[in-house]
Order: structure tokens, then sequence, then C-alpha cells
């Protein structure tokens, strides 16, 4: 399929990736947990509390861009984070050099930065595994995607719940997992923006949350609830099939996450703003 014009535009715009939010944290984070073991033993994860910590988030006008999005229907159902897609003219999804998908629908989530993205056909799913009453403190993740608009992933331990706090163009107010990174992969360094949208991965290397937020300064990346996926698919009559990637190490994260990049699991999710 011939790249379409609006696609070509847009990733012709030099160095322009769609960021992560930017987060005003009002305190500075507790030390990251110890990296020596891959599952190291924590207390149970607690539910959403109204004493959980607020991460401010002021969401600004609608831009043209990329994130990261991945599939979880051979029907056509990718997710990926609302701010990605939200108010754009034309949404696309990106399955190879010189060629995308364009969306039929897009379904954003009613109080959570999460979307889904509809399209005809999609490559090989990633299963999910939403229940989040058997998560635990500590637990490693792995994030996958295209940070700063090329591929890229980042390994986090879990640090807890917090709640994300958004004004600006839209509002929202949803409860968020906190990550701590530990690790990243192929040299990357500095802002993980484009990763947004993209999938996060227990060491079973199922789909566990989406990462939608960063904060570069406390070493954190913040993705939505598991349960707030599971309500946003029920809400659609979106039943997620797929099977898992493999298990997950910090050895060999990187090399699974290519896969998936390959297999177009995970893809690049590009919106294009009205007027442009």
């Amino acid at each position: 399929m011939r790249l379409p014009d609006w696609l070509i535009y847009v990733l012709a715009l030099t160095g322009f990736v769609l960021a992560l939010r930017f987060v005003d944290e009002k305190a500075d984070a507790p030390p990251a947990p110890p990296a020596e073991n891959e599952e190291p033993a924590g207390a149970l994860l607690p539910p959403p509390s109204d004493f959980d910590p607020e991460v401010l988030v002021e969401v600004g006008p609608v831009s043209s861009g990329v994130g990261s999005a991945f599939s979880i229907m051979r029907e056509g159902w990718w997710l990926t984070a609302r701010h990605v897609v939200d108010a754009c003219d034309k949404v696309g999804i990106v399955v190879g050099r010189g060629s995308a998908i364009a969306a039929e629908e897009v379904f954003e989530a009613r109080n959570a930065d999460i979307a889904l993205v509809r399209t005809v056909g999609a490559p090989k799913p990633i299963s999910l595994d939403l229940d989040e009453t058997t998560f635990r403190l500590g637990q490693t993740a792995f994030h996958f995607g295209y940070p700063q608009g090329r591929p890229g992933e980042v390994a986090t331990r879990l640090m807890g719940r917090e709640k994300l706090v958004a004004h600006g163009r839209y509002s929202l107010n949803e409860p968020i997992l906190t990550w701590a990174e530990i690790g990243r992969t192929g040299g990357l360094r500095g802002t993980l923006a484009g990763m947004s949208g993209g999938p996060v991965l227990d060491t079973q290397g199922r789909v566990v949350g989406i990462t939608i937020a960063e904060s570069v300064r406390r070493g954190r990346l913040y993705t939505a609830a598991p349960a707030t996926i599971a309500e946003l698919l029920k809400d659609h009559g979106v039943k997620p099939e797929g099977a898992a990637v493999g298990r997950l190490t910090t050895a060999n994260y990187g090399p699974q996450a290519d896969k998936t990049r390959r297999d177009l699991s995970v893809a690049q999710v590009v919106c294009v703003a009205p007027g442009s």
C-alpha cells in the first residue's frame, strides 16, 4: 500500500515527534528498587485511593506528530494513548517503509489517557493480562515503542499508584501506575517522547499497561491502570486475542522488542492535526 501524502508530510517534519506529557511533580521521588533480581518479592499493589499522590498534566493544543500503538486483535484493533490521537484530522498506523493503513475509527476513553484505533485488519496481536489484583510492588516491566521517533525500549520496576490529573484541551482524573526506570537499550538517552501509547509487558511477555507519560528528572514512567484498559475494551465490546511475546528479562528485552516491531505487533501511530 502506498504511503498517503498526508503521512509523507508528517514524517518529513524534521525531528517532529509527539511528546509524552510534561509532568510537574511536587517532591523528589524515593530511590528506585534494587535491580539484582528479575522478580523481587513485594507487597501486593494496593487498590486506588483518594490519598494517592497526584501527577499534574497540562494538555496542550492538538498538533501533528507520531506515537506508538500495539495490536490486540487481527480484526483491526489497536491500543494507544488518547493524547496521541485526540482531535486529529487523520490517524494512521505505519506498517512499513512507504506503506501505512488509515484508521477507520478512533474511540477515546471517557476519563483516561487511552484510546482504541480500528483499521482494516491488524498484524500479530499481543495478549493482555489486566488482573491488577496480582501485581506486586517491585515487579519488573518492559516498555516497547518508538521513543524519539525511533525503535527503543525501557525496563522498569513498579513503585505504586498515583493519580493523573489533566487540564487543558481535555480534563482527566484517573488512577495510574508509577514505574521506576532501571535500564534502557540501544544507547537511548534523554526524553522518551514518542513512546506514548506503547505496550508495557510483564516478564511473561503479556501486556499489563500502556505508557502515557514520563518524568525525565525523576526517572519515572506512568502507565494506564489495567482496570482502566479493561473498562475501555468492555465499553466497545472488544475482546482481545493474541499470545505472549515470550519470557522477558533485563538481558533479552531488547531483541524481543525488536521482534514485536518486525512483526508489526508494535507500530508507530501518526496524527495529522486539522489544517496541517
